[in-house]
């Protein structure tokens, strides 16, 4: 994959406990920036340190220093073919060496847990998603997915009707079954 652009430092965030957390909140930011009703966004993840050592001009270009020792550089990717299923895309990604992890924005509509007990029985694939996007209780959600080759893994998911930055609930368990498919990219 090439590197499409470079995100930015979210000087506006809140301090998060991990690099992970930071770079996640720090990608939530800048795509929250572009607005809502996008396509998915991949990005690479590299150590800024690493970075600096090996590539000190592209460090340089992207304004990092001793200061960003520590944390994770998001660097944007190609955009997603267009047509193909997210679960088969994820199966094409190989990351070199030198990346450290990953992360993907998606826009998905979400229900509360209690929805569950209103579906109709035998609801499933397109009937599904029609039942979802009809319903009352739905959610837009943007959601970002970020992973690490030791598996750790964090996601911020933001809700459209609480669009704000302080808003963005974290968490590694949010949507267990993205990052587990982030995860295997590494496999």
């Amino acid at each position: 994959m090439s590197d499409a652009s470079f995100i930015p430092d979210g000087s506006g965030l809140l301090p998060a406990a991990t690099p992970l957390t930071r770079a996640a909140l720090e990608i939530d930011e800048y795509v929250g920036s572009l607005g809502w009703d996008r396509p998915a966004r991949l990005f690479a993840l590299v150590d800024s340190a690493e970075l600096r050592r090996s590539n000190p001009a592209v460090a340089r270009q992207l304004g990092l220093d001793a200061s960003h020792d520590g944390s994770l550089t998001p660097v944007e990717q190609d955009e997603l073919p267009a047509g193909m299923a997210l679960d088969e895309f994820l199966g094409t990604i190989a990351w070199p060496p030198g990346v450290a992890g990953c992360a993907l924005v998606v826009e998905r509509l979400m229900l509360p847990p209690n929805a569950e007990r209103t579906k109709p029985a035998g609801t499933s694939g397109a009937k599904l998603n029609d039942w979802v996007a009809h319903h009352p209780d739905r959610q837009e959600v943007r959601i970002t997915a970020a992973v690490l080759r030791d598996g750790s893994k964090e996601t911020a998911l933001r809700l459209r009707e609480k669009d704000l930055p302080r808003e963005v609930l974290t968490g590694p368990d949010l949507v267990p079954g993205l990052t587990q498919a982030l995860l295997a990219t590494f496999a």
